[in-house]
């Protein structure tokens, strides 16, 4: 009998399985709040916001955190097996690069999750339950909330590119393998990855470049080009 998950190759495909799980739980509560929920909180009446504020958001929230947590844990191992196998030298490579990336862009989302979103959503959560119960809202509240919204909306930006070059690691090269000279244009991704994020801790928002992440069709449209303008840095 030969058990092919008892083999290094097993733990890997076991790795990536998680991955896959996290990450749908993951993308697909990301996607919930930016295309679902907030329209809707938008167009709802209070009483009704308030009970899914302090109801349904904190359980979104717990799988939405924990979905990150171990999309981040699980691929992170996946690319250390992968230098194990073939050695520092294929993070040159189009997968190397690719996957680096990607992974580049979930590392930033992931600590968007733990260190922005979920902190300013506790306060949020808290600020409404005291007024449920008839006490005083938090006055921090509504910068959180605008921090929290900025940070989300980057997030499902950055999504789209991350998913491109996720997948193109495996099934789109992005240059020959025996191309030189990416020091340059892996600087300019990295570049205008932190760019992005940047905007993301210290833009306000709806002014500046935030105000193109107040319409989640518009956040569609940039991850789009961003995606398009990435793999044209390297591609080119």
């Amino acid at each position: 009998m030969h058990l092919e998950l008892l083999t290094i190759n097993g733990v890997e495909f076991i790795l990536r399985w998680i991955h896959f799980m996290a990450g749908i739980t993951w993308i697909g509560l990301l996607y919930y709040f930016n295309f679902v929920q907030v329209p809707f909180f938008a167009e709802t009446e209070a009483p009704v916001r308030t009970g899914a504020i302090v109801k349904l958001v904190p359980r979104a929230l717990w799988w939405f955190r924990w979905g990150a947590m171990f999309t981040f844990l699980s691929g992170i191992t996946i690319i250390l097996i992968e230098v194990g196998r073939g050695g520092m030298g294929v993070l040159g490579t189009s997968w190397g690069t690719a996957i680096q990336t990607g992974a580049l862009m979930g590392i930033i989302m992931f600590l968007n999750v733990w260190l922005i979103i979920w902190p300013k959503q506790k306060i949020i959560i808290a600020s409404t339950e005291a007024v449920s119960k008839g006490g005083q809202a938090d006055p921090k509240a509504g910068p959180a909330g605008a921090r929290a919204f900025l940070a989300s909306r980057t997030n499902t930006l950055l999504s789209i590119p991350m998913l491109f070059f996720m997948g193109a690691a495996r099934h789109l090269n992005l240059f020959d393998d025996t191309k030189s000279g990416l020091m340059v244009p892996a600087a300019i991704a990295v570049a205008l990855i932190a760019a992005v994020e940047a905007n993301c801790l210290f833009g306000k928002k709806g002014a500046g470049p935030s105000k193109l992440l107040e319409s989640h069709v518009r956040v569609i449209h940039v991850g789009l080009a961003f995606a398009l303008i990435l793999y044209l840095i390297y591609a080119l």
